[in-house]
């Protein structure tokens, strides 16, 4: 039997999950959420985790224009720090508040397959192809195994694992990744989880907060500055959904009480929705 309730699909930076107030507040509005029915996975990454692991082992953190190279050595830790220490803890987070969590990771029955990712020429890195080492590229996410935990009323919570189809391990992009498995799912809500929670138009004015931005108003901020940094590709992933049926997309913070539901409600209180 599959399952009708309405599916929302949760992205988790690993800078939140250093907070214990964020952690308890995301398990909050997780609870919220399935409380009204709602069947949630929730995706999380792990990046600062993976940094001081890396210190304690004597590796460097290599980063080419923001973005990470993993040599053989730098899998080992990530397979450490995200699939276990983060995975572990959020999952028993989760847990704690009464919730049915099941962790996991990407190469769990094949639940995230990928390929390494080619040599490419990064924006701001130079003309000469970056070789990202053991770092791969989503080919395809087991949406019907999704669909069975779902049914069985489980929370997968996914480690940003991928595997290749003769069991290669990679480091992948979790902002990219959880879009396809919105799209694979054909989620009815997207969030991407910040400490700020929000659009801002200025961060020192919690009122300046932007609740809702079309696509256009949205390329128009990146334009402006507005939008910058980490949080211009989670919004242009983002916006790449809104044609492919998935209804509602926010960028919103777990610490924020009731958070989760103002979103899939639309009500406008918390975070901001990005439409069509």
């Amino acid at each position: 039997m599959t399952d009708t309730k309405k599916t929302a699909v949760i992205k988790v930076g690993g800078d939140v999950l250093l907070d214990k107030a964020e952690r308890e507040g995301l398990a909050a509005n997780i609870k919220d959420l399935t409380a009204e029915g709602w069947s949630v996975v929730l995706l999380h990454g792990g990046g600062p985790q993976v940094n001081a692991l890396q210190e304690k082992h004597g590796l460097t953190p290599n980063k080419v224009a923001g973005r990470r190279i993993t040599s053989e050595a730098d899998l080992v830790v990530v397979k450490q720090a995200i699939a276990g220490e983060v995975n572990v803890n959020l999952t028993a987070t989760l847990i704690q508040a009464g919730l049915p969590a099941f962790g996991c990771h990407g190469a769990s029955g094949h639940l995230i397959r990928a390929s390494k990712r080619p040599p490419v020429i990064v924006t701001g890195a130079g003309d000469k192809p970056i070789d990202f080492g053991e770092v791969g590229d989503v080919t395809g996410i087991n949406a019907e195994l999704l669909q069975g935990l779902l049914d069985l009323g489980q929370i997968p919570v996914i480690a940003t694992l991928g595997v290749s189809e003769g069991g290669r391990i990679f480091n992948i992009n979790a902002d990219t990744t959880v879009v396809q498995i919105a799209r694979a799912l054909k989620a009815d809500l997207l969030l991407l989880t910040t400490g700020v929670g929000a659009v801002f138009r200025d961060l020192k004015q919690p009122e300046s907060r932007i609740a809702q931005v079309s696509r256009q108003q949205a390329n128009k901020l990146i334009a402006e500055g507005i939008i910058q940094g980490g949080m211009i590709p989670k919004v242009e992933e983002a916006m790449k959904l809104l044609s492919e049926g998935v209804n509602s997309i926010a960028i919103v913070s777990g610490r924020n009480p009731g958070a989760f539901l103002s979103v899939a409600n639309g009500t406008g209180e918390s975070g901001t929705r990005i439409v069509d």
